[in-house]
Order: C-alpha cells, then sequence, then structure tokens
C-alpha cells in the first residue's frame, strides 16, 4: 500500500470554454496539486472528460491528468486506446476515473440499451476496466523497434491477442497504441463499485471508508476561505490524508488553496510538488505494473 499523499481538485463539468480550462488546469499545476480531473462528463454536451484532458496537455508539465470515462455504454477498446493517447501524450501523466452511468440520456447518446440494474452495472464496469487492462498490456515495452534501414517497426511476436469473452462483447485485440509510458494508466474507482485488484486507487466519501489495501482518496468538499483551509491542511498532515476536493467554482478555491492549503502541507513535508519527468504512479507512489505477456514469457 502506498503511503504517498496526494491532493487533487476536480474542476467539474460544467465550463466549456477552452480559455478557462487552460487556465485553471495551469492554476492548479503551479499551486502544486497532484492531479487535476474533470468531473463526470455528459456525452450528450460540450467536451468529454478525456478531451479536456488532452487540450491541457501542451500547457501542463507535472501535474496529473484525470479522465473520468464511461465503463456503461462506451467501447472498451476505443476508450483504451484514448486514454492510452493521452498518457504518451502528457508522457505518463494520465489517470482515469472509471465510472458507471446509469442515466437514459446517456444510454441514448450512445445508441445502447438503457441499463439500471446493478448488477448489470457493474458486469460492464468490471469488463470495461478488465479490457483496458488487458489491451494496455497487449504491447510489450519493447514491441516498438522503429529501425528504419530495415524497415522493422514493431516487433510482432510482442504484440498479443488479449481474447477476451464477456457476457455483452468480446475484444481480440491487440491494442492500436502501444503499452501507456506508464505501463498502465492509473486506474480510480468509487468504494464498493469494483474490486480492489482492477483499481490503483480507491475514491471513499468518509474517512472511516478506507478497508482496503489500495491506497484510498477521500473525497471532499473544497474549502472556500481561510479558516476552512488551513482546517483541511492540519487534517491532511495529521492524518497522511490524500484527498480530491470537489467544487462547482474552481476559480475561486483555487485561489484560498494557493495561498493556505498547498504551501502549509508542502512544507509540512506531507504532500511534495509533481516534478518534471515523473510520471502520476510516481506521484501517487504507485509501482510501475508487470505486463502480463512478458511475465508470463
Amino acid at each position: 500500500m502506498s503511503s504517498t499523499v496526494s491532493i487533487g481538485i476536480d474542476v467539474g463539468s460544467g465550463s466549456v470554454d477552452p480559455a478557462e480550462i487552460r487556465s485553471v488546469a495551469r492554476a492548479a499545476e503551479n499551486a502544486g496539486f497532484t492531479y487535476v480531473s474533470f468531473g463526470d462528463g455528459d456525452p450528450t454536451r460540450g467536451l468529454d472528460p478525456v478531451s479536456r484532458a488532452a487540450f491541457v496537455v501542451g500547457v501542463t508539465s507535472t501535474i496529473g491528468l484525470v479522465a473520468p470515462a464511461d465503463t456503461t455504454y462506451a467501447e472498451p477498446f476505443h476508450v483504451s486506446s484514448q486514454l492510452a493517447s493521452l498518457d504518451h501524450a502528457s508522457r505518463g501523466r494520465a489517470g482515469w476515473i472509471a465510472v458507471r452511468n446509469d442515466a437514459a440520456a446517456v444510454a441514448s447518446a450512445w445508441g445502447r440499451p438503457h441499463l439500471t440494474d446493478d448488477a448489470d452495472l457493474r458486469r460492464e464496469q468490471r469488463d470495461a476496466v478488465t479490457v483496458a487492462r488487458d489491451l494496455w498490456d497487449s504491447w510489450e515495452g519493447d514491441a516498438v523497434i522503429r529501425h528504419a534501414a530495415s524497415g522493422r517497426y514493431l516487433d510482432r511476436d510482442r504484440l498479443h491477442y488479449v481474447d477476451f469473452r464477456g457476457e455483452t462483447y468480446s475484444v481480440k485485440g491487440p491494442a492500436i497504441v502501444p503499452r501507456p509510458p506508464q505501463g498502465q494508466v492509473v486506474v480510480f474507482g468509487r468504494a464498493g463499485e469494483l474490486d480492489d485488484d482492477l483499481l490503483d486507487v480507491v475514491l471513499v466519501e468518509s474517512q472511516g471508508d478506507t478497508g482496503t489495501a489500495t491506497p484510498t482518496v477521500l473525497d471532499v468538499e473544497a474549502p472556500t476561505d481561510r479558516a476552512g483551509a488551513e482546517a483541511l491542511a492540519d487534517r491532511i498532515v495529521r492524518d497522511r490524508l490524500s484527498v480530491r476536493l470537489r467544487t462547482d467554482d474552481p476559480t475561486a478555491v483555487l485561489a484560498v488553496a494557493t495561498r493556505f492549503l498547498l504551501p502549509a502541507v508542502i512544507a509540512a513535508g506531507v504532500v511534495h510538488r509533481p516534478r518534471v519527468g515523473a510520471t502520476l504512479r510516481d506521484h501517487l507512489g504507485l509501482a510501475r505494473p508487470v505486463n502480463r505477456f512478458e511475465a508470463a514469457s
């Protein structure tokens, strides 16, 4: 279990203004946040969260970019490809919140049957994460050769079929994107929705809801004044607590966090600013996962 303490901020799904998205991401990086996440997303309007994350890659260099993506209706092959591409573009800073969605409008947007039963939602979520992880492993680390003189760009013996077969779909593989720089994109999930062995980080609503060996992050409402920020800083330092701040007004929250929250926890040595060249896994204290195909061979 990781003992690294992280602080993230969720900037929500409301804004579709490109300048605001970039401004918030830059401000969060300058403040010292470990990562920024981009709401739960609604494919019926605006930019989806993965596109939001990709949009700020070029104006950030250290902060993690965590994008929620649907596991209920979206094609897992395409989701895994998007997230792997985000990890390549950001040089290893990508994360994925694997979210389920029981909204009828979202099902209609995808042109899929509307699922409401918990067992169906759980099955689709489990299968989607399993497929994504298998596909990220379907390219071994040295599969890309790029040897122009011989005309060899790939070692086909280091690409693998995943041969996944679930109840509602099957995926042959391999992926169309090389293995992510982190080995696998960091997978976040809400407590109780997925088995811990499929997750890298569990998002919890209560500090007592930590009965897991998987690292946990507490979702909290972001403080909006000095007193609230200092109280949260004391709590983080005292309990060595990783948190993700939720807010509908990220600009105002960032102003408070920059002055009264991040400086206190960084000065206490509990939280460290993300550094250039490190991955999101590094910043969260997570080991690089072993490729299952390489391990088998």
